[in-house]
């Protein structure tokens, strides 16, 4: 195989058009296939009966490993040989997936720990072994190559994703590597020009949905690692994502929403998640198939819809996504809109903004001015829709009734403290609340409800950890923050003592226990709690120190 060309995957990937399939029969496709289509394994398309009945037959234990398996013929030739052997007797499903493809292991299985290293050690030592190399075309893989090297999270998660790679970079910007921080805003400002958009991982089965928008937090932390002339570079794929948020935005009338946009009854714009098809995924297709049996057929195309669109969230799942918070079938997250997507677009505003102003160009100053009126019309109308001055508190809000969800508060709040867009008072309100009700004695809880999935109760996130605590500091509780650090880290360290891991999420509750709940078991690797880990223990050594 050679080595990616730039060129290839544009012609590949430039437009996507498949719908997975919403039962056991074969996955149908809209229209003619594309040609952009041609040169991509795409396994719900390209398998054709035989996905929905190894997807279907449990013979794998997580979705995820038949669509990132790599089918050891053609696609076209497997299919016939499969409709040629299921027709014989005594013929074993398993036998022959295991005869004609090869199975993906996890990232750093055969990794083994030094246990006379530290924590921070060690994390060092684990980042060549979440490093992919540049990737070369297969035209047999559902992996999207990209031109440059990057990190992954680890563990059954072998590919790039999209939000987890904001706090890889914290750590590698902390370890010095902004070389490959450089590479992997080339890798997404790439993505985001070929496809439009960056999807949640580079595999096409992810190409209907993105991620919680974090690219300009990304450029924002490559100018303060390098310098803002050379994050300048990605300004272009800065304005291109903003775009593919904000498509369909001129159409809206108040009251409406189309993709990712609302309009609210008084003209206010915000964003919500989104996933373009409506289908199962791909990589979730049994448990997604089962839940959507239980369901009649005209309440199924929602629930597919809204599980993606929770995907896109990254909170998948959660008690803040459901109506009923003990039925997965009550997902409502199409309806929300939630206040850290919100928070996070107008941070990209004023990045866009900040960078226009920076460069003072021909017409820079009325672009900037431009995004600047958008960044604060997004922050007005989001504080005054989802702060709730009773309790003193952030919540998302169902934009079809405009009622806040304050039955449901959840560590998202921290959202407009980390990017700044609460009043001193918000902050110091939220801050109160937040070590009330959320700090624990292993850091802070995502919510305060255990349902048994894993965006709940008793569960600790890195990613939200270091939005709340950096969150309450920006607003004046440096006490709160320190603590929250300290027991965060110290859960981080008993762990990786007692088993030689960095976990991708952590029981604050009851330390003696691990994290658990949702689809799948936890994964250990784990780029952003390694990143997370290492710009806070450094935030905790004395100046000075080595």
């Amino acid at each position: 195989m050679d080595r990616f060309p730039l060129s290839r995957l544009a012609a590949v990937v430039t437009t996507v058009a498949y719908v997975t399939a919403c039962s056991p029969t074969p996955p149908a496709t809209v229209g003619a296939t594309p040609r952009a289509l041609e040169g991509l394994y795409d396994p719900v398309r390209d398998l054709g009966p035989l996905f929905p009945a190894v997807q279907l037959s449990e013979i794998f234990e997580d979705s995820k490993t038949f669509v990132d398996a790599r089918p050891r013929v053609a696609p076209g030739d497997l299919v016939k040989r499969y409709l040629d052997a299921r027709a014989v007797a005594g013929f074993n499903l398993r036998g022959f997936v295991d005869q004609n493809f090869d199975i993906p292991r996890p990232v750093g299985r055969d990794f083994r720990t030094d246990t006379t290293e530290t924590m921070e050690q060690h994390i060092q030592s684990l980042w060549p072994v979440l490093t992919r190399s540049p990737d070369r075309v297969d035209e047999r893989s559902s992996l999207i190559p990209l031109p440059n090297a990057y990190v992954v999270p680890g563990g059954r998660f072998r590919e790039v994703y999209y939000w987890d790679s904001y706090f890889t970079m914290l750590g590698l910007v902390e370890s010095g590597r902004t070389d490959l921080v450089r590479n992997m805003l080339d890798n997404f400002a790439y993505l985001i020009g070929t496809i439009g958009h960056i999807p949640n991982g580079n595999r096409t089965y992810y190409l209907g949905r993105s991620q919680p928008p974090f690219f300009a937090a990304m450029v924002g932390l490559y100018a303060r690692a390098a310098d803002t002339l050379q994050a300048l570079r990605y300004l272009g794929a800065l304005e291109a994502e903003h775009n593919f948020w904000m498509t369909g935005a001129d159409l809206l009338k108040p009251g409406q929403a189309v993709k990712r946009v609302v309009m609210m009854p008084d003209g206010a714009v915000f964003n919500r998640y989104w996933d373009d098809l409506p289908g199962p995924r791909p990589e979730s297709y049994r448990p997604d198939v089962e839940i959507g049996k239980t369901l009649p057929d005209s309440l199924r195309e929602r629930f597919y819809r809204n599980v993606r669109a929770t995907a896109e969230s990254g909170w998948d799942f959660s008690s803040r996504w459901m109506r009923d918070t003990t039925d997965l079938r009550t997902l409502e997250t199409t309806d929300l809109i939630p206040v850290d997507l919100n928070s996070l677009m107008y941070n990209a505003e004023h990045t866009i903004a900040a960078f226009h102003a920076f460069r003072k160009q021909q017409g820079d100053s009325a672009i900037a001015a431009r995004f600047n009126r958008m960044a604060e019309a997004r922050r007005r109308a989001l504080l005054t829709i989802s702060f709730d001055a009773a309790s003193g508190f952030f919540y998302d809000v169902r934009w079809k009734t405009w009622d806040r969800v304050t039955n449901r508060p959840t560590l998202a709040a921290a959202a407009p403290l980390f990017f700044g867009l609460a009043t001193p008072e918000q902050g110091r309100f939220v801050a109160a609340q937040l070590e009330r009700l959320f700090l624990k004695p292993g850091g802070f809880v995502t919510t305060l409800i255990r349902t048994g999935q894993q965006w709940d109760a008793p569960n600790g996130w890195p990613p939200l950890e270091w939005m709340a605590i950096e969150g309450v500091r920006r607003y004046g509780r440096v006490d709160l923050a320190d603590t929250a650090r300290a027991r965060w880290l110290a859960v981080n360290r008993r762990t990786y003592q007692a088993t030689g891991r960095m976990m991708e999420k952590y029981d604050v509750i009851d330390l003696t226990r691990r994290a658990g709940g949702g689809e799948y078991a936890t994964q250990d690797g784990f780029g952003w709690t390694n990143g997370v880990a290492l710009v806070l223990s450094a935030q905790q050594k004395p100046r000075n120190s080595p």
